[in-house]
């Protein structure tokens, strides 16, 4: 990086780049321009470089950046960014391969897989080697505002590893070092927190959906509208929000107890392989699921009951509690547990198979110059992910609500899984498995969109880092 010809082609590809950030022409960046080239550009985090460039290097107190000082900036980033190169070009090659950037992983206490490193690289390769030289590697993160090779490390991890449409099926994926620092748990109660106000605020069409499981038929041709008319009729708009306390009561020890099982599965299937397949991972996540639904299951089934409670049938959680048990006894709490453990398969194996075949392929059609795709690209296969799960559980998950619901139903047939399914087809046809499908899909993507942006917001507040 020394010499006269090396130095003045560094000042005329920075000044290039100080050109490209001034938009209005004035020979400074402030930060306006800043975060607009740098999200134009797709160079990097604009909150995190902004942080970096003008708390450290503006020297003026208008916020905006010279040429000099941008210039002086970006002279100790690539200095700092050639260090990081050195330390992860382990043979000094010059250049950092798939194998190298397993053994950093590795040394940080995470294992990525082959295929996951791969995709690492092609989002810097630009000459088609499958290696990183030192110039890909500067202009890849000269605006990031990374401090050392372990931040460059969770950069990845964060856009390549973590995939966000996996939530409700696998727990997600922490290293020792998050761990050990507590981001484990703050991240699992920004999770909680958003799915409390996400549930919160599709709770209405959650209870349209139970209500439409239970009361609609043939000869009861319940509908949308006329199910929310009938419910603000019987109990005010407030009734709309019925069984939601319990409902958001359950997200904290499902969520725990899920991500405890997962931790203990994973480690057995794992035994020696330094990572899970997404096979492995469907089949681990699927069991730490049934776990945490086996010990919270009676939540579930008052969840129900308190959803199509009438006004003045209990005074509370406990006292709807008291009243099952004395009525119908302890076998009443795990009424609808057989079919609810059956729909987690189907819906964690397809959630999780199409979410991960659609973010592939969109990858590998779309994206030649970043492995991360994107959120709203992730949203996007979340939800399609999710829809297609909840299709193929939904009679399994329309079955546990009517089980659930049979004592509370005067006159309706106490009987078993296969028998309830046996009546539902005879009575309503294959359409009868899937009443109250349509509020459930209602509900997915406004569920989705809260709960990112809740989650989003609860890591700022509680200090998770997401690079």
């Amino acid at each position: 990086m020394r010499g006269g010809s090396g130095d003045a082609e560094r000042r005329q590809r920075w000044g290039r780049l100080f050109e490209e950030l001034d938009s209005n022409k004035d020979g400074r960046v402030d930060v306006h321009e800043l975060r607009q080239g740098l999200a134009r550009l797709g160079r990097g985090d604009p909150d995190r470089a902004q942080q970096g460039v003008s708390s450290d290097w503006d020297a003026d107190p208008d916020g905006g950046l010279s040429l000099e000082e941008f210039t002086r900036y970006l002279q100790e980033r690539e200095q700092r960014l050639l260090l990081m190169f050195h330390s992860l070009d382990r043979n000094q090659d010059g250049h950092i391969d798939v194998s190298e950037i397993q053994q950093s992983f590795r040394a940080l206490g995470i294992s990525i897989s082959l295929e996951q490193a791969e995709k690492i690289l092609h989002s810097m390769d630009r000459d088609g080697t499958m290696t990183i030289d030192w110039q890909e590697w500067r202009d890849h993160f000269l605006l990031h505002s990374l401090e050392n090779v372990e931040d460059v490390l969770y950069f990845w991890k964060h856009s390549t590893v973590l995939d966000i449409g996996e939530c409700l099926t696998v727990p997600d994926e922490f290293s020792k070092q998050e761990k050990l620092t507590g981001m484990w748990w703050k991240q699992l109660v920004a999770g909680a927190v958003a799915g409390a106000v996400s549930r919160t605020g599709t709770a209405p069409l959650d209870r349209l959906k139970v209500f439409m499981q239970v009361h609609a038929s043939k000869s009861n041709r319940l509908n949308i509208l006329g199910g929310l008319r009938n419910m603000i009729q019987e109990g005010g708009v407030l009734s709309l929000w019925r069984g939601n306390g319990i409902n958001v009561l359950k997200i904290a020890p499902e969520s725990a107890i899920k991500f405890m099982a997962y931790e203990q599965i994973k480690r057995a299937i794992r035994g020696q392989q330094e990572t899970l397949h997404v096979q492995e991972r469907f089949v681990a996540g699927s069991l730490a699921g049934a776990t945490a639904q086996t010990i919270i299951y009676p939540m579930e089934v008052l969840k129900t009951r308190l959803t199509l409670r009438r006004t003045g049938q209990y005074k509370g959680l406990l006292d709807c509690a008291r009243r099952i048990l004395e009525r119908e006894g302890p076998r009443a709490f795990y009424r609808g547990y057989l079919p609810n453990v059956l729909g987690i398969i189907p819906y964690a194996g397809i959630d999780l198979a199409v979410y991960e075949t659609l973010k592939n392929r969109w990858l590998q059609q779309y994206s030649h110059e970043s492995a991360n795709p994107g959120i709203l690209v992730l949203l996007a296969c979340g939800t399609i992910s999710s829809t297609c799960g909840q299709i193929a559980s939904y009679p399994l998950a329309l079955v546990r609500t009517r089980m659930q619901a049979q004592a509370s139903i005067e006159g309706g047939p106490q009987v078993s899984m296969v028998g309830l399914l046996r009546h539902i087809l005879s009575q309503e046809g294959v359409w009868g498995l899937y009443r109250g499908i349509a509020p459930n899909f209602m509900k997915v993507i406004p569920a989705v969109s809260i709960s990112y942006v809740v989650y989003e917001n609860m890591k700022q507040a509680l200090g998770v880092t997401s690079r």
